[in-house]
């Protein structure tokens, strides 16, 4: 796998997401995966402050940005990938099945100026692409179930799942998203689970697993397979199954789900201004 690849964590709260900064060490070439854009529901507010905090620690660590990596069209925070790529000047990049994504819920908004072939993406990877980043490589993984989309990219001694899985003490994603399948999704997670052991695994999420005082992102393929307490080893798929699709019953919708995913197909594009100069997201009404 070559030498290790260097990554910053950075938590925002108020969405419980991790975005991250990776680069290889020698040649300092690195990428950004799964930014936040600020958003205050309640007034309608947009900020970058998360967003240049990784930049500002590339600046300190002398990294260059090659790529600006998208795991999938996320739910519950807005992506800040447009202004990463005004700062940076790097391509943003999400998985090829995003067009899929886009055309369920470009009806879903009314929104027929999204291409549904992915084209507000600068590119669009497969399963078992491979990206340069300095004298390391990112692989793409079709990680499919908790969306279609899905992707997970791996690279040197670690893997970044985005929703697919989470800390071996909370589980695993929920699947009731349109297109999201619990036996793809297991299917998806056992394959992650296939890499060397030592693999590290970095997490899109965390929310504190009952009993636990601390939020965590960072786990192994080995104790992942140990410990998930929905997917560790001697884990069924079918009781899989059966127990994703009963818990997926009970969870409500993302608190930013309406606003999220209008934004995040467009490849974190906010609506074009309307005569006024306002941008304007849409609220369904009895819809979903």
């Amino acid at each position: 796998m070559g030498r290790e690849l260097q990554v910053r964590g950075f938590f925002d709260e108020p969405t419980f997401t991790v975005s991250y900064l990776v680069w290889d060490p020698v040649t300092r070439y690195g990428a950004i995966i799964d930014s936040v854009l600020d958003f205050d529901p309640k007034s309608g507010r947009t900020g970058t402050q998360s967003a240049q905090a990784i930049l500002d620690v590339a600046h300190k660590e002398g990294v260059i940005v090659d790529y600006i990596l998208e795991t999938h069209a996320h739910a519950d925070h807005l992506s800040a990938a447009p202004f990463l790529k005004q700062k940076t000047k790097a391509p943003i990049v999400i998985g090829e099945h995003i067009k899929a994504v886009q055309g369920v819920f470009k009806q879903v908004f009314n929104i027929p100026e999204v291409s549904g072939e992915g084209r507000e993406f600068d590119r669009l990877v497969k399963d078992g692409d491979r990206l340069e980043l300095g004298e390391l490589n990112i692989e793409v993984m079709h990680t499919p179930g908790h969306t279609p989309a899905c992707v997970s990219y791996r690279i040197s001694d670690a893997v970044f799942v985005g929703d697919t899985m989470f800390m071996p003490d909370y589980g695993s994603a929920r699947t009731d998203f349109p297109g999201g399948d619990a036996r793809v999704l297991y299917r998806s997670i056992r394959r992650i689970l296939a890499l060397p052991p030592e693999t590290r695994v970095f997490l899109c999420h965390d929310y504190k697993a009952p009993g636990r005082d601390h939020f965590a992102w960072e786990s192994t393929v080995a104790d992942e397979c140990a410990r998930n307490i929905h997917v560790h080893d001697g884990v069924s798929e079918d009781a899989f199954v059966a127990m994703r699709e009963a818990r997926d019953k009970t969870l409500s919708m993302p608190a930013l789900i309406l606003p999220s995913i209008q934004v995040n197909i467009r490849a974190g594009e906010l609506p074009a201004p309307e005569s006024n100069g306002v941008r304007y997201l849409k609220l369904p009404i009895d819809a979903l």
